[in-house]
């Protein structure tokens, strides 16, 4: 299930993509099936090894080349060990809303992207995460442990990526057909794993995600600007000559 829509974020073959907090790999494994050069990046060990055995997985089932170029590397979206400029694309998806210090965060973004190059950045759409905060608190943090901190609007992430440095290019919503799910998780508990309501709606959404019906697709696309459950934000960095003509 991708949130990312590579073809508005202008990935090509052979580019660099950092995967900020990657988590399962979902993005990372898109990436280099379109033949770009990925970093997944996260700070939870395990999501790291199995995004690594899943990538040595896809290899021995034919789905990916032999030398495929993934790296998973575990680090601090504060501190991101790489060099200035280092990457042409960079996808944070699902990240910020976790980070106190997201202006900080941000900015490491924008200090490793190169000059004319594009991110995209997904957060909790502000009505569905509203939805989910108001029926259970432990939901979110501070009770939570890694929950979100923030509930974004679009015209706050908008700014925090214009003070960065970085030019909007466009957004969307999506998976307004998961928005429900979490909604029924938060009425009976976030961890509460013995709904049949909550079973009987994951499984539909297994089986919308492997199936793809069409129904579903015009479905979700008619929802996405209502409840859509994530917000993406497209940007790019601008190249030293056009900031320097400013």
């Amino acid at each position: 299930m991708l949130t990312v829509n590579y073809d508005r974020l202008g990935a090509k073959p052979g580019d660099l993509v950092l995967d900020m907090g990657c988590g399962a790999g979902r993005h990372a494994f898109e990436t280099v099936r379109r033949g770009c050069r990925i970093v997944a990046l996260d700070q939870d060990l395990q999501e790291l090894v199995d995004v690594r055995n899943t990538f040595a997985a896809m290899i021995d089932a034919g789905e990916l080349k032999p030398d495929v170029q993934g790296q998973p590397v575990s680090a601090d979206a504060l501190q991101l060990p790489f060099s200035n400029e280092t990457f042409d694309r960079i996808i944070c998806s699902e990240v910020l809303e976790h980070i106190p210090n997201d202006k900080g965060a941000i900015q490491e973004l924008v200090r490793v992207l190169r000059p004319g190059g594009s991110i995209a950045v997904t957060v909790p759409a502000w009505m569905a995460e509203k939805i989910c905060w108001r029926l259970n608190d432990e939901y979110h943090a501070p009770k939570a442990v890694g929950g979100h901190v923030r509930i974004y609007r679009k015209s706050e992430l908008q700014a925090k990526i214009n003070d960065a440095g970085l030019e909007p290019s466009g957004w969307d919503k999506a998976h307004s057909l998961h928005s429900p799910y979490w909604w029924l998780k938060c009425a009976v508990g976030p961890t509460n794993n013995d709904s049949r309501l909550v079973k009987a709606y994951h499984q539909f959404l297994v089986w919308d995600i492997v199936r793809r019906p069409l129904i579903t697709r015009l479905l979700d696309r008619l929802l996405n600007p209502l409840i859509g459950k994530s917000v993406v934000l497209y940007a790019t960095k601008p190249n030293a000559g056009v900031k320097n003509a400013a």
